[in-house]
Formats: C-alpha cells, structure tokens, sequence
C-alpha cells in the first residue's frame, strides 16, 4: 500500500469512527483535550505504518492502542509516578485480563453521548459547546464548522481552543450527566445534533453532496437521546431527521449527481424512514405544548412526504409553520425558506418581495443561499440576466462542489 492508499484510508476510518475513538480515549484518560491531541498522534502514525503493512483487520482498534500509549506518554511526561499513569500502564499489560474491554468498538457508543454532553458543559459559552462538540465528535474541519457558523475560521479555532482549556480548568468530568443536569445543557446538545446533520444532508464543502455517515451519525445520536431524555423536542427533532434523510436515496442520480427536489423519483423515499418520523412526531405533538423549533420543522417535513408531488404540496400550511418557526426560532434562512414557500403558494413575484426584504437588512450577505434563491425566482418571472447575475454570485459563495455544479448549470441554461 503507498502513501496516498493509506491517507485514504486512515480518512475513511476517522470519518466514520472518530467520534468512537475520541470518546473513548476521553473516557480513558479523564481529559477532552488530551483525547483529542493523542488521536491525531494516533492518525499521524497510522499514515506511516498502514502505507508499509497495511490497513490493520481493527483499525479503530489499532488507533485506540496507539492513542492509549500516547496518552501514557504524556501523563509519564507529567508526573513519573502519577497514579493515573500507575493505572493506565496496568491496563497497557495485555497479559492483564479485561486490559482492552473499554476499547470494543461496539461497546463505546454511550462513549459519544458522554463526549456531546461533556463539550455542552454549562461552563462553555453556546457558540463554544456548539463548535467543540463539531469538532471532536462530528469530525468536522474548522473551515466546515465556520461554513455552518457562517463565521471566519479563526474565529471558529479560537472559540474551540478556548472550549477545551475552560473545560480542563474547570475540571468537568467525562460523563453522561445526571437527570437533574441534563436539562439545561438539552437545548445546546440538540442544536448539536441537528447542525452535525445538517452539515451531512448538505454537505458546505468539499466534493459529495450527502455525507450520509455524519447523518447517519446523528440520527443515531438522537435515538439514544430520546431513549435517554423522552422530552417533546426530543422527539420533534428526531422526526426532522428521520423525515430528512428518508429523502436521501432519490437525492442522486445514478451518476452520483444531485437531484433536485421537484425533480426526485417519491418512490425512492424511504417509507420506513417516514413511518418512524411521523410516530416521534406524534410523540413530541402528544405532549399537548405545542411544537417547537425542530417538531415545527418536522411537521414541514411531514407535509412533503405526504404529497405526491411539489404542485400538490400543502404550500399554504407550509407558510403558515414557518411564520410559527419564526416566531419561536427567529432566524435569516428561517425567512429565507418561508419566502420559497411563499412563492410556491403565491407566486414568484411574492416570493422575490421577502427575499428582498432580508437582503436588505444585511442578512446572508456571505451565504451562497439568498442569491441562489433569488436567482431561481427571478428565472420564474423571466428576469433572466438579473437571475444569471444571482446564480454566478452564488457559484462564487458557494463551498460545495457538487452543490456549485448545480448552480451552474442553472446559470447556463438561461444563456
């Protein structure tokens, strides 16, 4: 295996797993930060030894082995005759029985909760919980969190820097928390949740235009949080995710390019995906307090999977739950959605008059989304310069590369 065989490799496993592998270290050695550091020690030697013997049968095994004495490194470096090192050098012995049951991959899951609750510690400011918790369980890049944040990268490094050292001055243990505890951290762990999905159905950047592995992750995430913590909202955002990603198998072709929802075979759609988003729908709408952010969002959700096509959508309804979503969850893509659906109800120019409304308040103003959207409603009232001038300035703010391919050729179809 050469270099660039093992890159990929050694890519393929941390997207997949390193949420796994980070939790359980951070388990192991009681420290977020640390945790971190030596799993990309552990990546950096696995991009040497995988290209001259080859990808391990346990990879995250392998890493975890390598992290585990990283680690042990760094307390030895600390205090030569620190009791953790004493304890973590015990479990080293493999001739010690039990010595590497914390590191089953397929015993660790509750590990990644425990790594979302420990980075949504009160102690971190909300933007800092958010970031951090991308970034050690999502996997995600600080360009991939800034894109998500729609703030400048540096801005995004230093709010997780800062994370990771309050957390460790603070002493904040590596646990799921106690029932008591866990509701003032809900808010931040499901805004958690739904932006590492997010970033998955539509990915900011890079090449693919689903990350189905990071969505899959937290749709994941959200059914053991609604077994951990039965709350409506909860269940509200459960359904949004598994009414989101029962889109996912019509949203390529069979070239792997990306379909547009007006144009998506419905027959695609996972009906068993729907059936489980309806019943945590019913389930957050049963607690008789109304929806909120997320179960609003799902219930927009539910009315696309109940037509049969865009034209015999229920836009009007549509309307109506975001003007509710606005007012619960305030927000420039919540008004910017709420104008394509206005448009769908009431026609183009309708819909073109809120776009303009939130383009000159300022907001979105570095977000491919609002000339994207604005273009594709100025194609509809046959504006078509102006409309070719929204999608090149799209194309340009725009980070994905499949999702800009699109928008090109939108472009050039109007020339």
């Amino acid at each position: 295996m050469d270099g660039r065989e093992a890159r990929r490799a050694v890519e393929a496993v941390w997207r997949m797993e390193s949420a796994r592998i980070v939790g359980a270290l951070a388990r192991y050695t009681g420290d977020l930060a640390l945790a971190e550091d030596v799993a990309q020690e552990a990546l950096a030697e696995a991009l040497v030894g995988w290209s001259t013997s080859g990808v391990p049968d346990s990879p995250v095994s392998w890493l975890l082995a390598v992290g585990r004495r990283r680690a042990i490194d760094a307390f030895r470096r600390r205090s030569a005759r620190d009791e953790r090192y004493a304890v973590l050098a015990r479990d080293l012995d493999e001739s010690v029985a039990g010595a590497d049951e914390l590191f089953d991959p397929d015993a660790i899951d509750d590990d990644v909760l425990a790594l979302i609750f420990t980075a949504c510690h009160p102690v971190l400011a909300k933007e800092a919980r958010v970031a951090l918790t991308l970034r050690v369980v999502g996997g995600l890049s600080s360009e991939e969190i800034a894109r998500a944040f729609l703030v400048p990268v540096p801005t995004v490094q230093a709010r997780i820097t800062r994370a990771k050292k309050t957390l460790a001055a603070a002493r904040v243990p590596f646990a799921v928390p106690e029932p008591h505890e866990r509701r003032e951290r809900l808010g931040s762990v499901l805004s958690v949740v739904y932006l590492i999905f997010t970033e998955g159905s539509s990915a900011s950047g890079g090449d693919a235009w689903i990350r189905t592995d990071l969505a899959g992750e937290a749709v994941r995430l959200a059914r053991v949080l609604v077994r951990l913590t039965p709350e409506p909202e909860v269940f509200g955002l459960l359904a949004l995710l598994e009414l989101t990603a029962a889109r996912f198998p019509a949203r390529l072709d069979e070239h792997g390019d990306p379909v547009l929802l007006a144009d998506q075979d419905r027959r695609r759609w996972d009906q068993s995906a729907i059936r489980r988003g309806r019943a945590a729908l019913a389930r957050a709408a049963a607690a008789g307090r109304g929806l909120g952010p997320y179960g609003l969002q799902a219930a927009i959700a539910a009315c696309h999977a109940d037509a049969p096509s865009v034209g015999e959508t229920d836009w009007d309804r549509i309307v109506l739950l975001y003007e509710a979503l606005g007012q619960v969850a305030p927000s420039p893509v919540v008004d910017l959605n709420r104008a394509v659906a206005v448009a769908m109800a009431s026609g183009a120019a309708d819909g073109l008059r809120v776009v303009d409304e939130i383009a000159e308040r300022g907001d979105l103003a570095h977000s491919h989304l609002l000339p994207a959207v604005r273009a594709e409603l100025l194609a509809r009232l046959d504006r078509r310069k102006e409309a070719r001038e929204e999608y090149a300035r799209a194309v340009e703010l725009c980070g994905n590369a499949a999702e800009r391919a699109v928008l090109e050729g939108k472009g050039d179809a109007l020339r």
